[in-house]
């Protein structure tokens, strides 16, 4: 019996499931000499710690691709994977994570032209945690504020979809195959095969749901002055803090779809603060979402 006909038994008697090693593959969709395609960069980084403000890049993975104007992933384009050399140690536990040494990174520097040259033509910038990487990026190459940012762990319904969460191994798993994770470029390839995969019960392709979302504009409210008593409610209702560190107001948060705009500050007016008030509230899209500078 071979491999394969091993495998097919295992799955079929219900007991077992088998998870392949991921094997990058470049082509996805066949493509038409005379279908449009866009092009994306997915976006990776390794890092001396989770600050964004202060913690610094190790490595940077980066992987173009371009999808189909159905927004199908077609190819792999290009990819980048770089080490740079912070000013202090990497601290042993982001050593034990990443298997990343000082020693791989010595001497290294990212050079930022290279950057600016390989997502110059990109429509879009996609990372598995936004909301870390972009400030981050942002911080090493200003040309990243420019350009539109989607979240393929928040902005695809994960949980909706029959998932129980949205780490990247997990989701890979989910799709019957494993990785080698934490190094960037290969993270970066992983998510591109979850991307290009349909998702269970709407089928669509995972990427095509994360640009609906990311195209849709959304309101930030900001929850100013809100009483202290009331943060858990705030929370239940996915409200974020900012601590005001960043030069953003000091205050709960929570972003809403354009049309659920005056229904959310109506629950505020009556629920939060019992009285009218005027809240601050801003509009947020892909140019700006995710930075913190909005």
């Amino acid at each position: 019996m071979n491999t394969d006909d091993m495998i097919k038994t295992l799955e079929e008697s219900g007991d077992y499931r088998v998870l392949r090693r991921l094997k990058p593959r470049d082509v996805f969709e066949a493509v038409a000499p005379d279908q449009e395609l866009r092009i994306g960069v997915l976006i990776d980084l390794e890092t001396t710690g989770l600050d964004t403000t202060s913690d610094e890049v190790i490595e940077l993975g980066l992987v173009k691709f371009a999808y189909l104007a159905d927004d199908r992933v077609a190819h792999v384009v290009d990819t980048l994977g770089a080490f740079n050399e912070p000013t202090k140690p990497i601290p042993s536990e982001v050593t034990e994570l990443t298997r990343i040494t000082y020693a791989m990174v010595a001497g290294h520097r990212i050079e930022p032209q290279a950057v600016t040259d390989f997502i110059s033509d990109a429509k879009i910038v996609i990372a598995h945690n936004a909301a870390f990487d972009r400030p981050i990026a942002e911080r090493y190459w200003p040309q990243f504020k420019d350009m539109a940012w989607g979240c393929s762990a928040n902005q695809i319904e994960w949980r909706k979809e029959g998932f129980e969460g949205s780490r990247l191994a997990y989701l890979l798993a989910k799709t019957g195959i494993f990785h080698d994770a934490h190094r960037a470029v290969d993270d970066c390839r992983a998510l591109l095969e979850i991307l290009a995969a349909p998702l269970p019960k709407t089928q669509k392709p995972a990427l095509a749901a994360l640009l609906h979302q990311a195209r849709r504009k959304s309101i930030r409210i900001w929850a100013e002055y809100a009483p202290f008593e009331l943060k858990d409610e705030l929370k239940k209702r996915r409200y974020r803090w900012s601590d005001g560190s960043d030069g953003r107001p000091k205050a709960w948060y929570v972003d809403v779809d354009e049309a659920d705009e005056r229904s959310e500050i109506a629950y505020l007016c009556k629920e939060i603060y019992c009285r009218e008030v005027e809240l601050r509230t801003q509009s947020v899209t892909a140019l700006t979402r995710f930075s913190n500078r909005n």
